[in-house]
């Protein structure tokens, strides 16, 4: 009966509908047929279409689809493939809300392209987002991307001319061919905003915001975020009782994910540690693989924390968001694995709303000192670092939310393989300059 109802609802509907969210969970080898028939002057929300697809960088998908959605617009995430779930980059897998296809008729207030390869590729071979975005160009409305996608896409589909526009630093010759390139963080020319690859994108994102609700409203979104202040500066860390973290060869890390995760948190630790060559296991604390994170957005995990909890790690970290950390907290199965690690005097770590909701709690800061979200660090019993980015105590790293996760998983990075190994990493990402 529920999927006889779901074939009269609109996407648009099933996405404002917080309720539907928790309820209805699609599977990642079918996609619903429903039309994404809805106009923008349907809702005060703004409309945001983000596609995403096989090989697309999952940072940039989710920080832009996050920072958005926190700014109250209603973001439609669109698969280019002919299923709802995509195998992104560094083997994160995201289910989107409908098909690019489903699209068609649907009229965006803006169009945001995350990057990575193939990603952008199969962006530019999509002919429905082809002519979605062609469309919005030619309306007069907003379009963006960032990382390959300004070049890859919508240089070659010809929507760059005579603008000016940036790019990940080695798709700038192509860049070059049909726009004119420049080399800033974020780039804005008329109706179209891109940006340059994962350590620019949330600044892309609160751009975004700033362009379809003002500064008022960017504001307002940035400030929880815990943003860099000096972006493209060198990240520090805090360390106390230096401790080397020692692993066999290739550092086993565990990630546990719940509903209620914050996905730009989950996201940004699993995607640098795996270009750092660690093994990531993701696993998911509820009784599925797919979770509904902090903004909506479905995740897949490896597989569930009771296999998971069978292997032993080097390092288990914890990713925030409210929802998550309560998981976690009430995980007896994952407090009893974090109690091993810390008795083993082997490395743990939290971020967020975690270091306040799960390890205070449970006895895992005795004796050390700790970050934490801003609004949760009163419940910290020492709160004597809490306003550094990130602190690590010894065999313990903590820090603070979404703007303070990638310089959170450098350090890991940085413990693990050196700070030469980091700072290539970073540089890479763009968080510091080349």
């Amino acid at each position: 009966m529920a999927v006889l109802h779901l074939r009269h609802l609109t996407h648009h509907s099933l996405l404002s509908t917080s309720k539907l969210h928790h309820h209805f969970r699609f599977s990642p080898l079918k996609s619903p047929r429903f039309s994404c028939s809805a106009s923008a002057s349907s809702t005060m929300a703004k409309q945001v279409l983000v596609p995403i697809a096989n090989g697309t960088e999952p940072m940039e998908a989710v920080i832009t689809i996050d920072v958005i959605r926190r700014s109250g617009a209603d973001v439609t995430v669109a698969s280019v493939e002919k299923e709802l779930r995509v195998d992104a980059c560094h083997g994160v897998k995201i289910v989107a809300d409908a098909l690019v296809a489903d699209c068609k008729n649907t009229v965006f207030d803006l169009i945001a392209l995350p990057g990575g390869m193939p990603g952008a590729s199969n962006f530019k071979d999509c002919g429905a987002l082809e002519n979605l975005v062609k469309k919005q160009a030619a309306d007069g409305r907003l379009y963006a991307a960032v990382c390959a996608s300004p070049a890859v896409a919508l240089g070659s589909w010809g929507l760059l001319k005579g603008l000016k526009a940036t790019c990940y630093p080695s798709f700038m010759e192509q860049l070059q061919s049909c726009a004119t390139a420049v080399e800033s963080r974020v780039q804005q020319d008329g109706k179209v905003v891109t940006s340059r690859g994962p350590g620019t994108t949330m600044e892309f994102a609160v751009t975004l915001v700033e362009q379809l609700y003002g500064k008022e409203k960017a504001d307002e979104v940035s400030g929880p975020l815990v943003m860099r202040p000096n972006h493209g500066d060198e990240y520090t860390i805090t360390e106390l009782n230096p401790l080397e973290w020692k692993c066999n060869n290739v550092p086993q890390v565990l990630v546990p994910i719940a509903d209620g995760s914050e996905e730009m948190e989950v996201v940004m630790i699993i995607d640098i540690l795996r270009r750092a060559k660690a093994n990531v296991v993701v696993a998911s604390v509820g009784d599925n693989l797919e979770i509904l994170a902090s903004r909506k957005v479905k995740l897949v995990a490896d597989m569930l924390l009771d296999e998971a909890a069978k292997l032993t790690y080097d390092l288990v970290v914890l990713p925030g968001g409210l929802g998550g950390a309560q998981a976690f907290a009430k995980s007896d199965k994952l407090v009893n694995l974090l109690k091993k690690q810390a008795e083993s005097n082997k490395p743990y770590g939290a971020i967020c709303a975690s270091p306040a909701l799960v390890l205070e709690p449970h006895g895992l800061l005795k004796g050390k000192k700790a970050t934490a979200y801003p609004a949760m660090c009163n419940k910290l019993s020492d709160q004597s670092h809490i306003d550094n980015r990130v602190v690590v105590d010894g065999n313990l790293i903590t820090s603070r939310g979404p703007g303070t996760s990638m310089e959170f998983a450098l350090g890991i990075v940085e413990k693990f393989f050196g700070r030469p190994k980091a700072l290539e990493l970073a540089k890479g990402l763009l968080v510091v300059r080349r």
